[in-house]
């Protein structure tokens, strides 16, 4: 397998002209005043995220507080041809808010309002702006959670652009479940509502699901209407190490099959533990370990772990280590989620490619076993861990960027994942997204879909000009 090209039918803008910014500039400074700038310190802030690849400024920066001023923004740039790159808070892993082209970055960050919360629905309204960790502080006092938890505290339009799932995911879902409706800025600057506050609907093609995950190449998300969730009554958590990552995936495999209500599995190798030890100064075993949440009733969830702590010890695990009080579980999933930060300390002065594919669970064990292999014989550092209770999980690869040796040896390998996992059945990146990481996988994976996904593109932004070279 080759990595494929980008279709020539595609409009790719060229870099946009001293004149056409000046133009668009010129247009838009009368509206947003200071809010438009072309400093060089703010626009290298927005031209990476947290991935491996190269940074790409853009040539100017916005920050639209509302809908209409993102539509005019919009309006403005399809008349000057000049390309747009939505941008949350950058915590995107494949290159998605990079200026390949160059263009105008809108920052939605100041679209940061809670806009309703009804709580008799189980849903809010929210701008792109508001990020997982602000929803959830406001909503506290209600008994209702929003459960998309990718780790970052990524915005809500970011999240959706990008099909964000996490560790919640093996029970509430990922975002794209949890996504009622939204409003989108159009291609040419029209406002649309796509969805609805109704927890289903038959009415024509589903806009809403076609825009998450499009990372920003089709429109920009400027509102989002969620489900949120009830708190649970009582919610306990553990962690089990085994002897073989084999012992903990069949764990996993034979809970999901055996239909234990599990709210989080996530699944950490030694050298991942070895790496959180390091960084966070704690005393886990360093060995295979799961990290297990249980939620719902105080009786529910008592059963449910009996049942799991039965499962573990059939496959090698050790006893629980039990955190009840909620301190003892943030500290616990605060190390998980500091797992990828962890693991870039084991080589200090390397720099890392994060990477993540996801397979169907009964296809996890062996997927597993075969990477770990292709680890070892390709002599590089790369920690595994993930929610594997829905068949995702990641690699945090140390390369020196200077070695040409090291370079070729990473790509061959994040080229024989990625084989792996198709051929598995499986995709590519499970919650990471394209960008212009993965964009050159999208034809082996997809087929004639992928030729869809382009006639797509083209009928909706004819120009070219939104967060071009980005997914197709």
């Amino acid at each position: 397998m080759t990595p494929a090209t980008a279709s020539p039918s595609l409009a790719l803008p060229p870099r946009p002209s001293e004149v056409a910014l000046e133009a668009l500039i010129g247009e838009l400074a009368p509206r947003l005043g200071e809010r438009i700038t072309t400093a060089r310190g703010v626009r290298d802030q927005h031209g990476h995220d947290e991935s491996w690849h190269h940074p790409g400024a853009p040539d100017a920066v916005c920050f639209p507080h509302t809908t209409e001023e993102v539509a005019a923004v919009v309006t403005a740039c399809a008349r000057h041809r000049v390309p747009v790159i939505p941008y949350g808070v950058g915590t995107s892993i494949e290159g998605q808010v990079i200026a390949e082209h160059g263009g105008l970055c809108v920052d939605l960050s100041a679209m940061n309002a809670i806009l309703a919360v009804r709580p008799e629905d189980m849903d809010a309204t929210v701008q792109p702006g508001v990020t997982r960790t602000q929803l959830n502080t406001h909503l506290r006092a209600s008994g209702l959670f929003f459960s998309v938890d990718p780790g970052a505290d990524a915005s809500m339009g970011g999240m959706a652009s990008t099909r964000a799932s996490g560790t919640n995911t093996v029970r509430y879902g990922t975002i794209r479940e949890n996504v009622l409706a939204m409003t989108v800025v159009m291609p040419d600057g029209r406002i649309v509502k796509t969805g609805s506050r109704a927890r289903k609907s038959a009415a024509g093609y589903d806009l809403t699901h076609l825009m998450i995950g499009a990372e920003g190449t089709l429109g920009i998300i400027t509102e989002l209407t969620v489900r949120l969730h009830g708190l649970p009554e009582a919610v306990s958590a553990a962690t089990v190490a085994f002897e073989d990552v084999a012992g903990a995936v069949d764990t996993v495999i034979a809970s999901i099959q055996y239909g234990i209500p599990m709210a989080r599995i996530e699944l950490m190798d030694a050298l991942a533990m070895r790496a959180v030890n390091r960084f966070s100064h704690l005393d886990y075993a360093e060995k295979p370990t799961l990290f297990l949440e249980f939620h719902g009733t105080h009786a529910g969830v008592k059963e449910q772990a009996e049942s799991m702590a039965a499962l573990c010890q059939e496959f090698g695990g050790s006893d629980f280590a039990w955190a009840t009080k909620e301190e003892a579980r943030s500290a616990l999933w605060q190390a998980r989620h500091d797992a990828a930060y962890a693991a870039k300390a084991l080589r200090p002065g390397a720099e890392f490619l994060a990477t993540d594919i996801c397979v169907p669970i009964s296809e996890l064990a062996a997927c597993i076993e075969a990477t770990q292999a292709d680890v070892a014989a390709s002599g590089l550092i790369a920690p595994l861990l993930g929610h594997v209770g829905d068949g995702n999980f990641h690699l945090v690869v140390a390369v020196d960027r200077e070695s040409p040796e090291e370079l070729e040896t990473l790509a061959a390998f994040n080229r024989r994942l990625i084989e792996r996992a198709l051929a598995a059945g499986g995709t590519c990146t499970g919650e990471h997204g394209i960008g212009s990481g993965k964009r050159g996988y999208m034809e082996a994976e997809h087929g004639e879909g992928w030729a869809v996904m382009r006639t797509l593109k083209a009928a909706l932004d004819p120009l070219g000009i939104m967060n071009p070279g980005k997914l197709v």
